[in-house]
């Protein structure tokens, strides 16, 4: 399947979704790699990880860019040639970049109730407003959460960052789409702006710097 979403956040942000229905060898038909990446590639146990890896090669592709332009830091963050800023994030059958002048961070989540037995790992100050008596909000809510925290964790990406301990989400309405969050770290305080959004049986997640 080509391109299943864009979105045109701002004039200097653009989020793609890719749904991946291709095989292996379509997708690798479709894409140039440099040897380091296929390198990589070929390391890859699960073919469905291998789809995963080319859909994002297939997205900065539609994106005008190509694999010779997408790098990565020691940390394992991704970075373009250019000056944008690009975050990368894949979740079963789908694929999602964005790429923005801003900072940013992204990520995408299956909504499933295995979330509900990992809740105290990642959630703190939230449950305060978290009402576990609607179980298939809770369930959404949660997963807002969990994108929220690990789409600024791929912004700050500093080691010792913990998703309990140092990031807070604010209260959030699932109708709106929007929320705030802070990142609190030795000694230092960030502030984000985050969104969100459905996508089938998945919740999409990004988050600004402010």
């Amino acid at each position: 399947m080509p391109l299943h979403q864009t979105i045109q956040f701002n004039p200097t942000t653009q989020i793609l979704v890719w749904k991946i229905t291709e095989s292996f060898e379509e997708l690798l038909d479709k894409v140039v790699l440099k040897e380091k990446t296929q390198l990589r590639l070929n390391g890859m146990k699960s073919q469905m990880h291998q789809r995963a890896f080319l859909s994002v090669r297939m997205l900065i592709q539609e994106m005008g860019f190509t694999d010779h332009d997408l790098h990565y830091d020691e940390f394992g963050k991704p970075y373009l040639s250019c000056h944008n800023y690009i975050s990368i994030t894949h979740s079963h059958n789908f694929a999602a970049i964005i790429i923005s002048e801003e900072t940013v961070g992204i990520d995408m989540e299956l909504q499933r109730e295995k979330i509900l037995r990992i809740a105290d790992k990642f959630v703190d100050k939230e449950f305060e407003y978290l009402k576990p008596d609607i179980l298939e909000e809770y369930i959404k809510k949660l997963t807002v959460i969990w994108g929220a925290k690990e789409a600024i964790f791929k912004i700050r990406n500093e080691k010792g960052i913990s998703f309990k301990d140092h990031i807070r989400v604010n209260p959030f309405s699932l109708n709106e789409n929007k929320t705030q969050a802070s990142l609190h770290f030795d000694d230092l305080v960030k502030n984000f702006n985050v969104y969100y959004q459905e996508i089938e049986d998945f919740t999409l997640v990004y988050a600004f710097e402010k």
